[in-house]
């Protein structure tokens, strides 16, 4: 006599079909395109855990690079001359220094001009 196992499959595709609840159509209802749809958000979730580092570091830069041509200088001047005075914040303080304290940020620029 053979097993089926019923049981055990009923789990595993109600597992997945979790997974896939607010897809649409399909791809939360049936198990074969649900199971597709699940594999790939997962590896992208994956991938654009890794992503958002790289796109946060962009927008830092591009905050900054906008804030210092206020002040005639360029991103890599800046950059520099921060390195040259052995000022350590990274990007992410200067982008949040540039938006909310522009007095502190004018110093920073400032000090970097007479490095350069």
């Amino acid at each position: 006599m053979r097993v089926k196992g019923g049981f055990v499959t009923r789990r595993r595709h109600k597992k997945l079909l979790k997974m896939a609840r607010g897809y649409r159509g399909a791809r939360s209802k049936v198990y074969r395109v649900a199971k597709n749809a699940v594999i790939k958000a997962l590896s992208n979730s994956y991938a654009h855990r890794k992503k958002k580092k790289r796109d946060f570091r962009r927008l830092w830069i591009m905050r900054i690079n906008a804030a210092v041509r206020e002040h005639g200088l360029s991103y890599s001047k800046f950059m520099h001359g921060l390195k040259e005075s052995n000022i350590g914040l990274n990007r992410k303080v200067l982008a949040d220094m540039a938006v909310k304290d522009k007095a502190g940020f004018q110093k920073l620029v400032e000090m970097a001009k007479t490095k350069v």
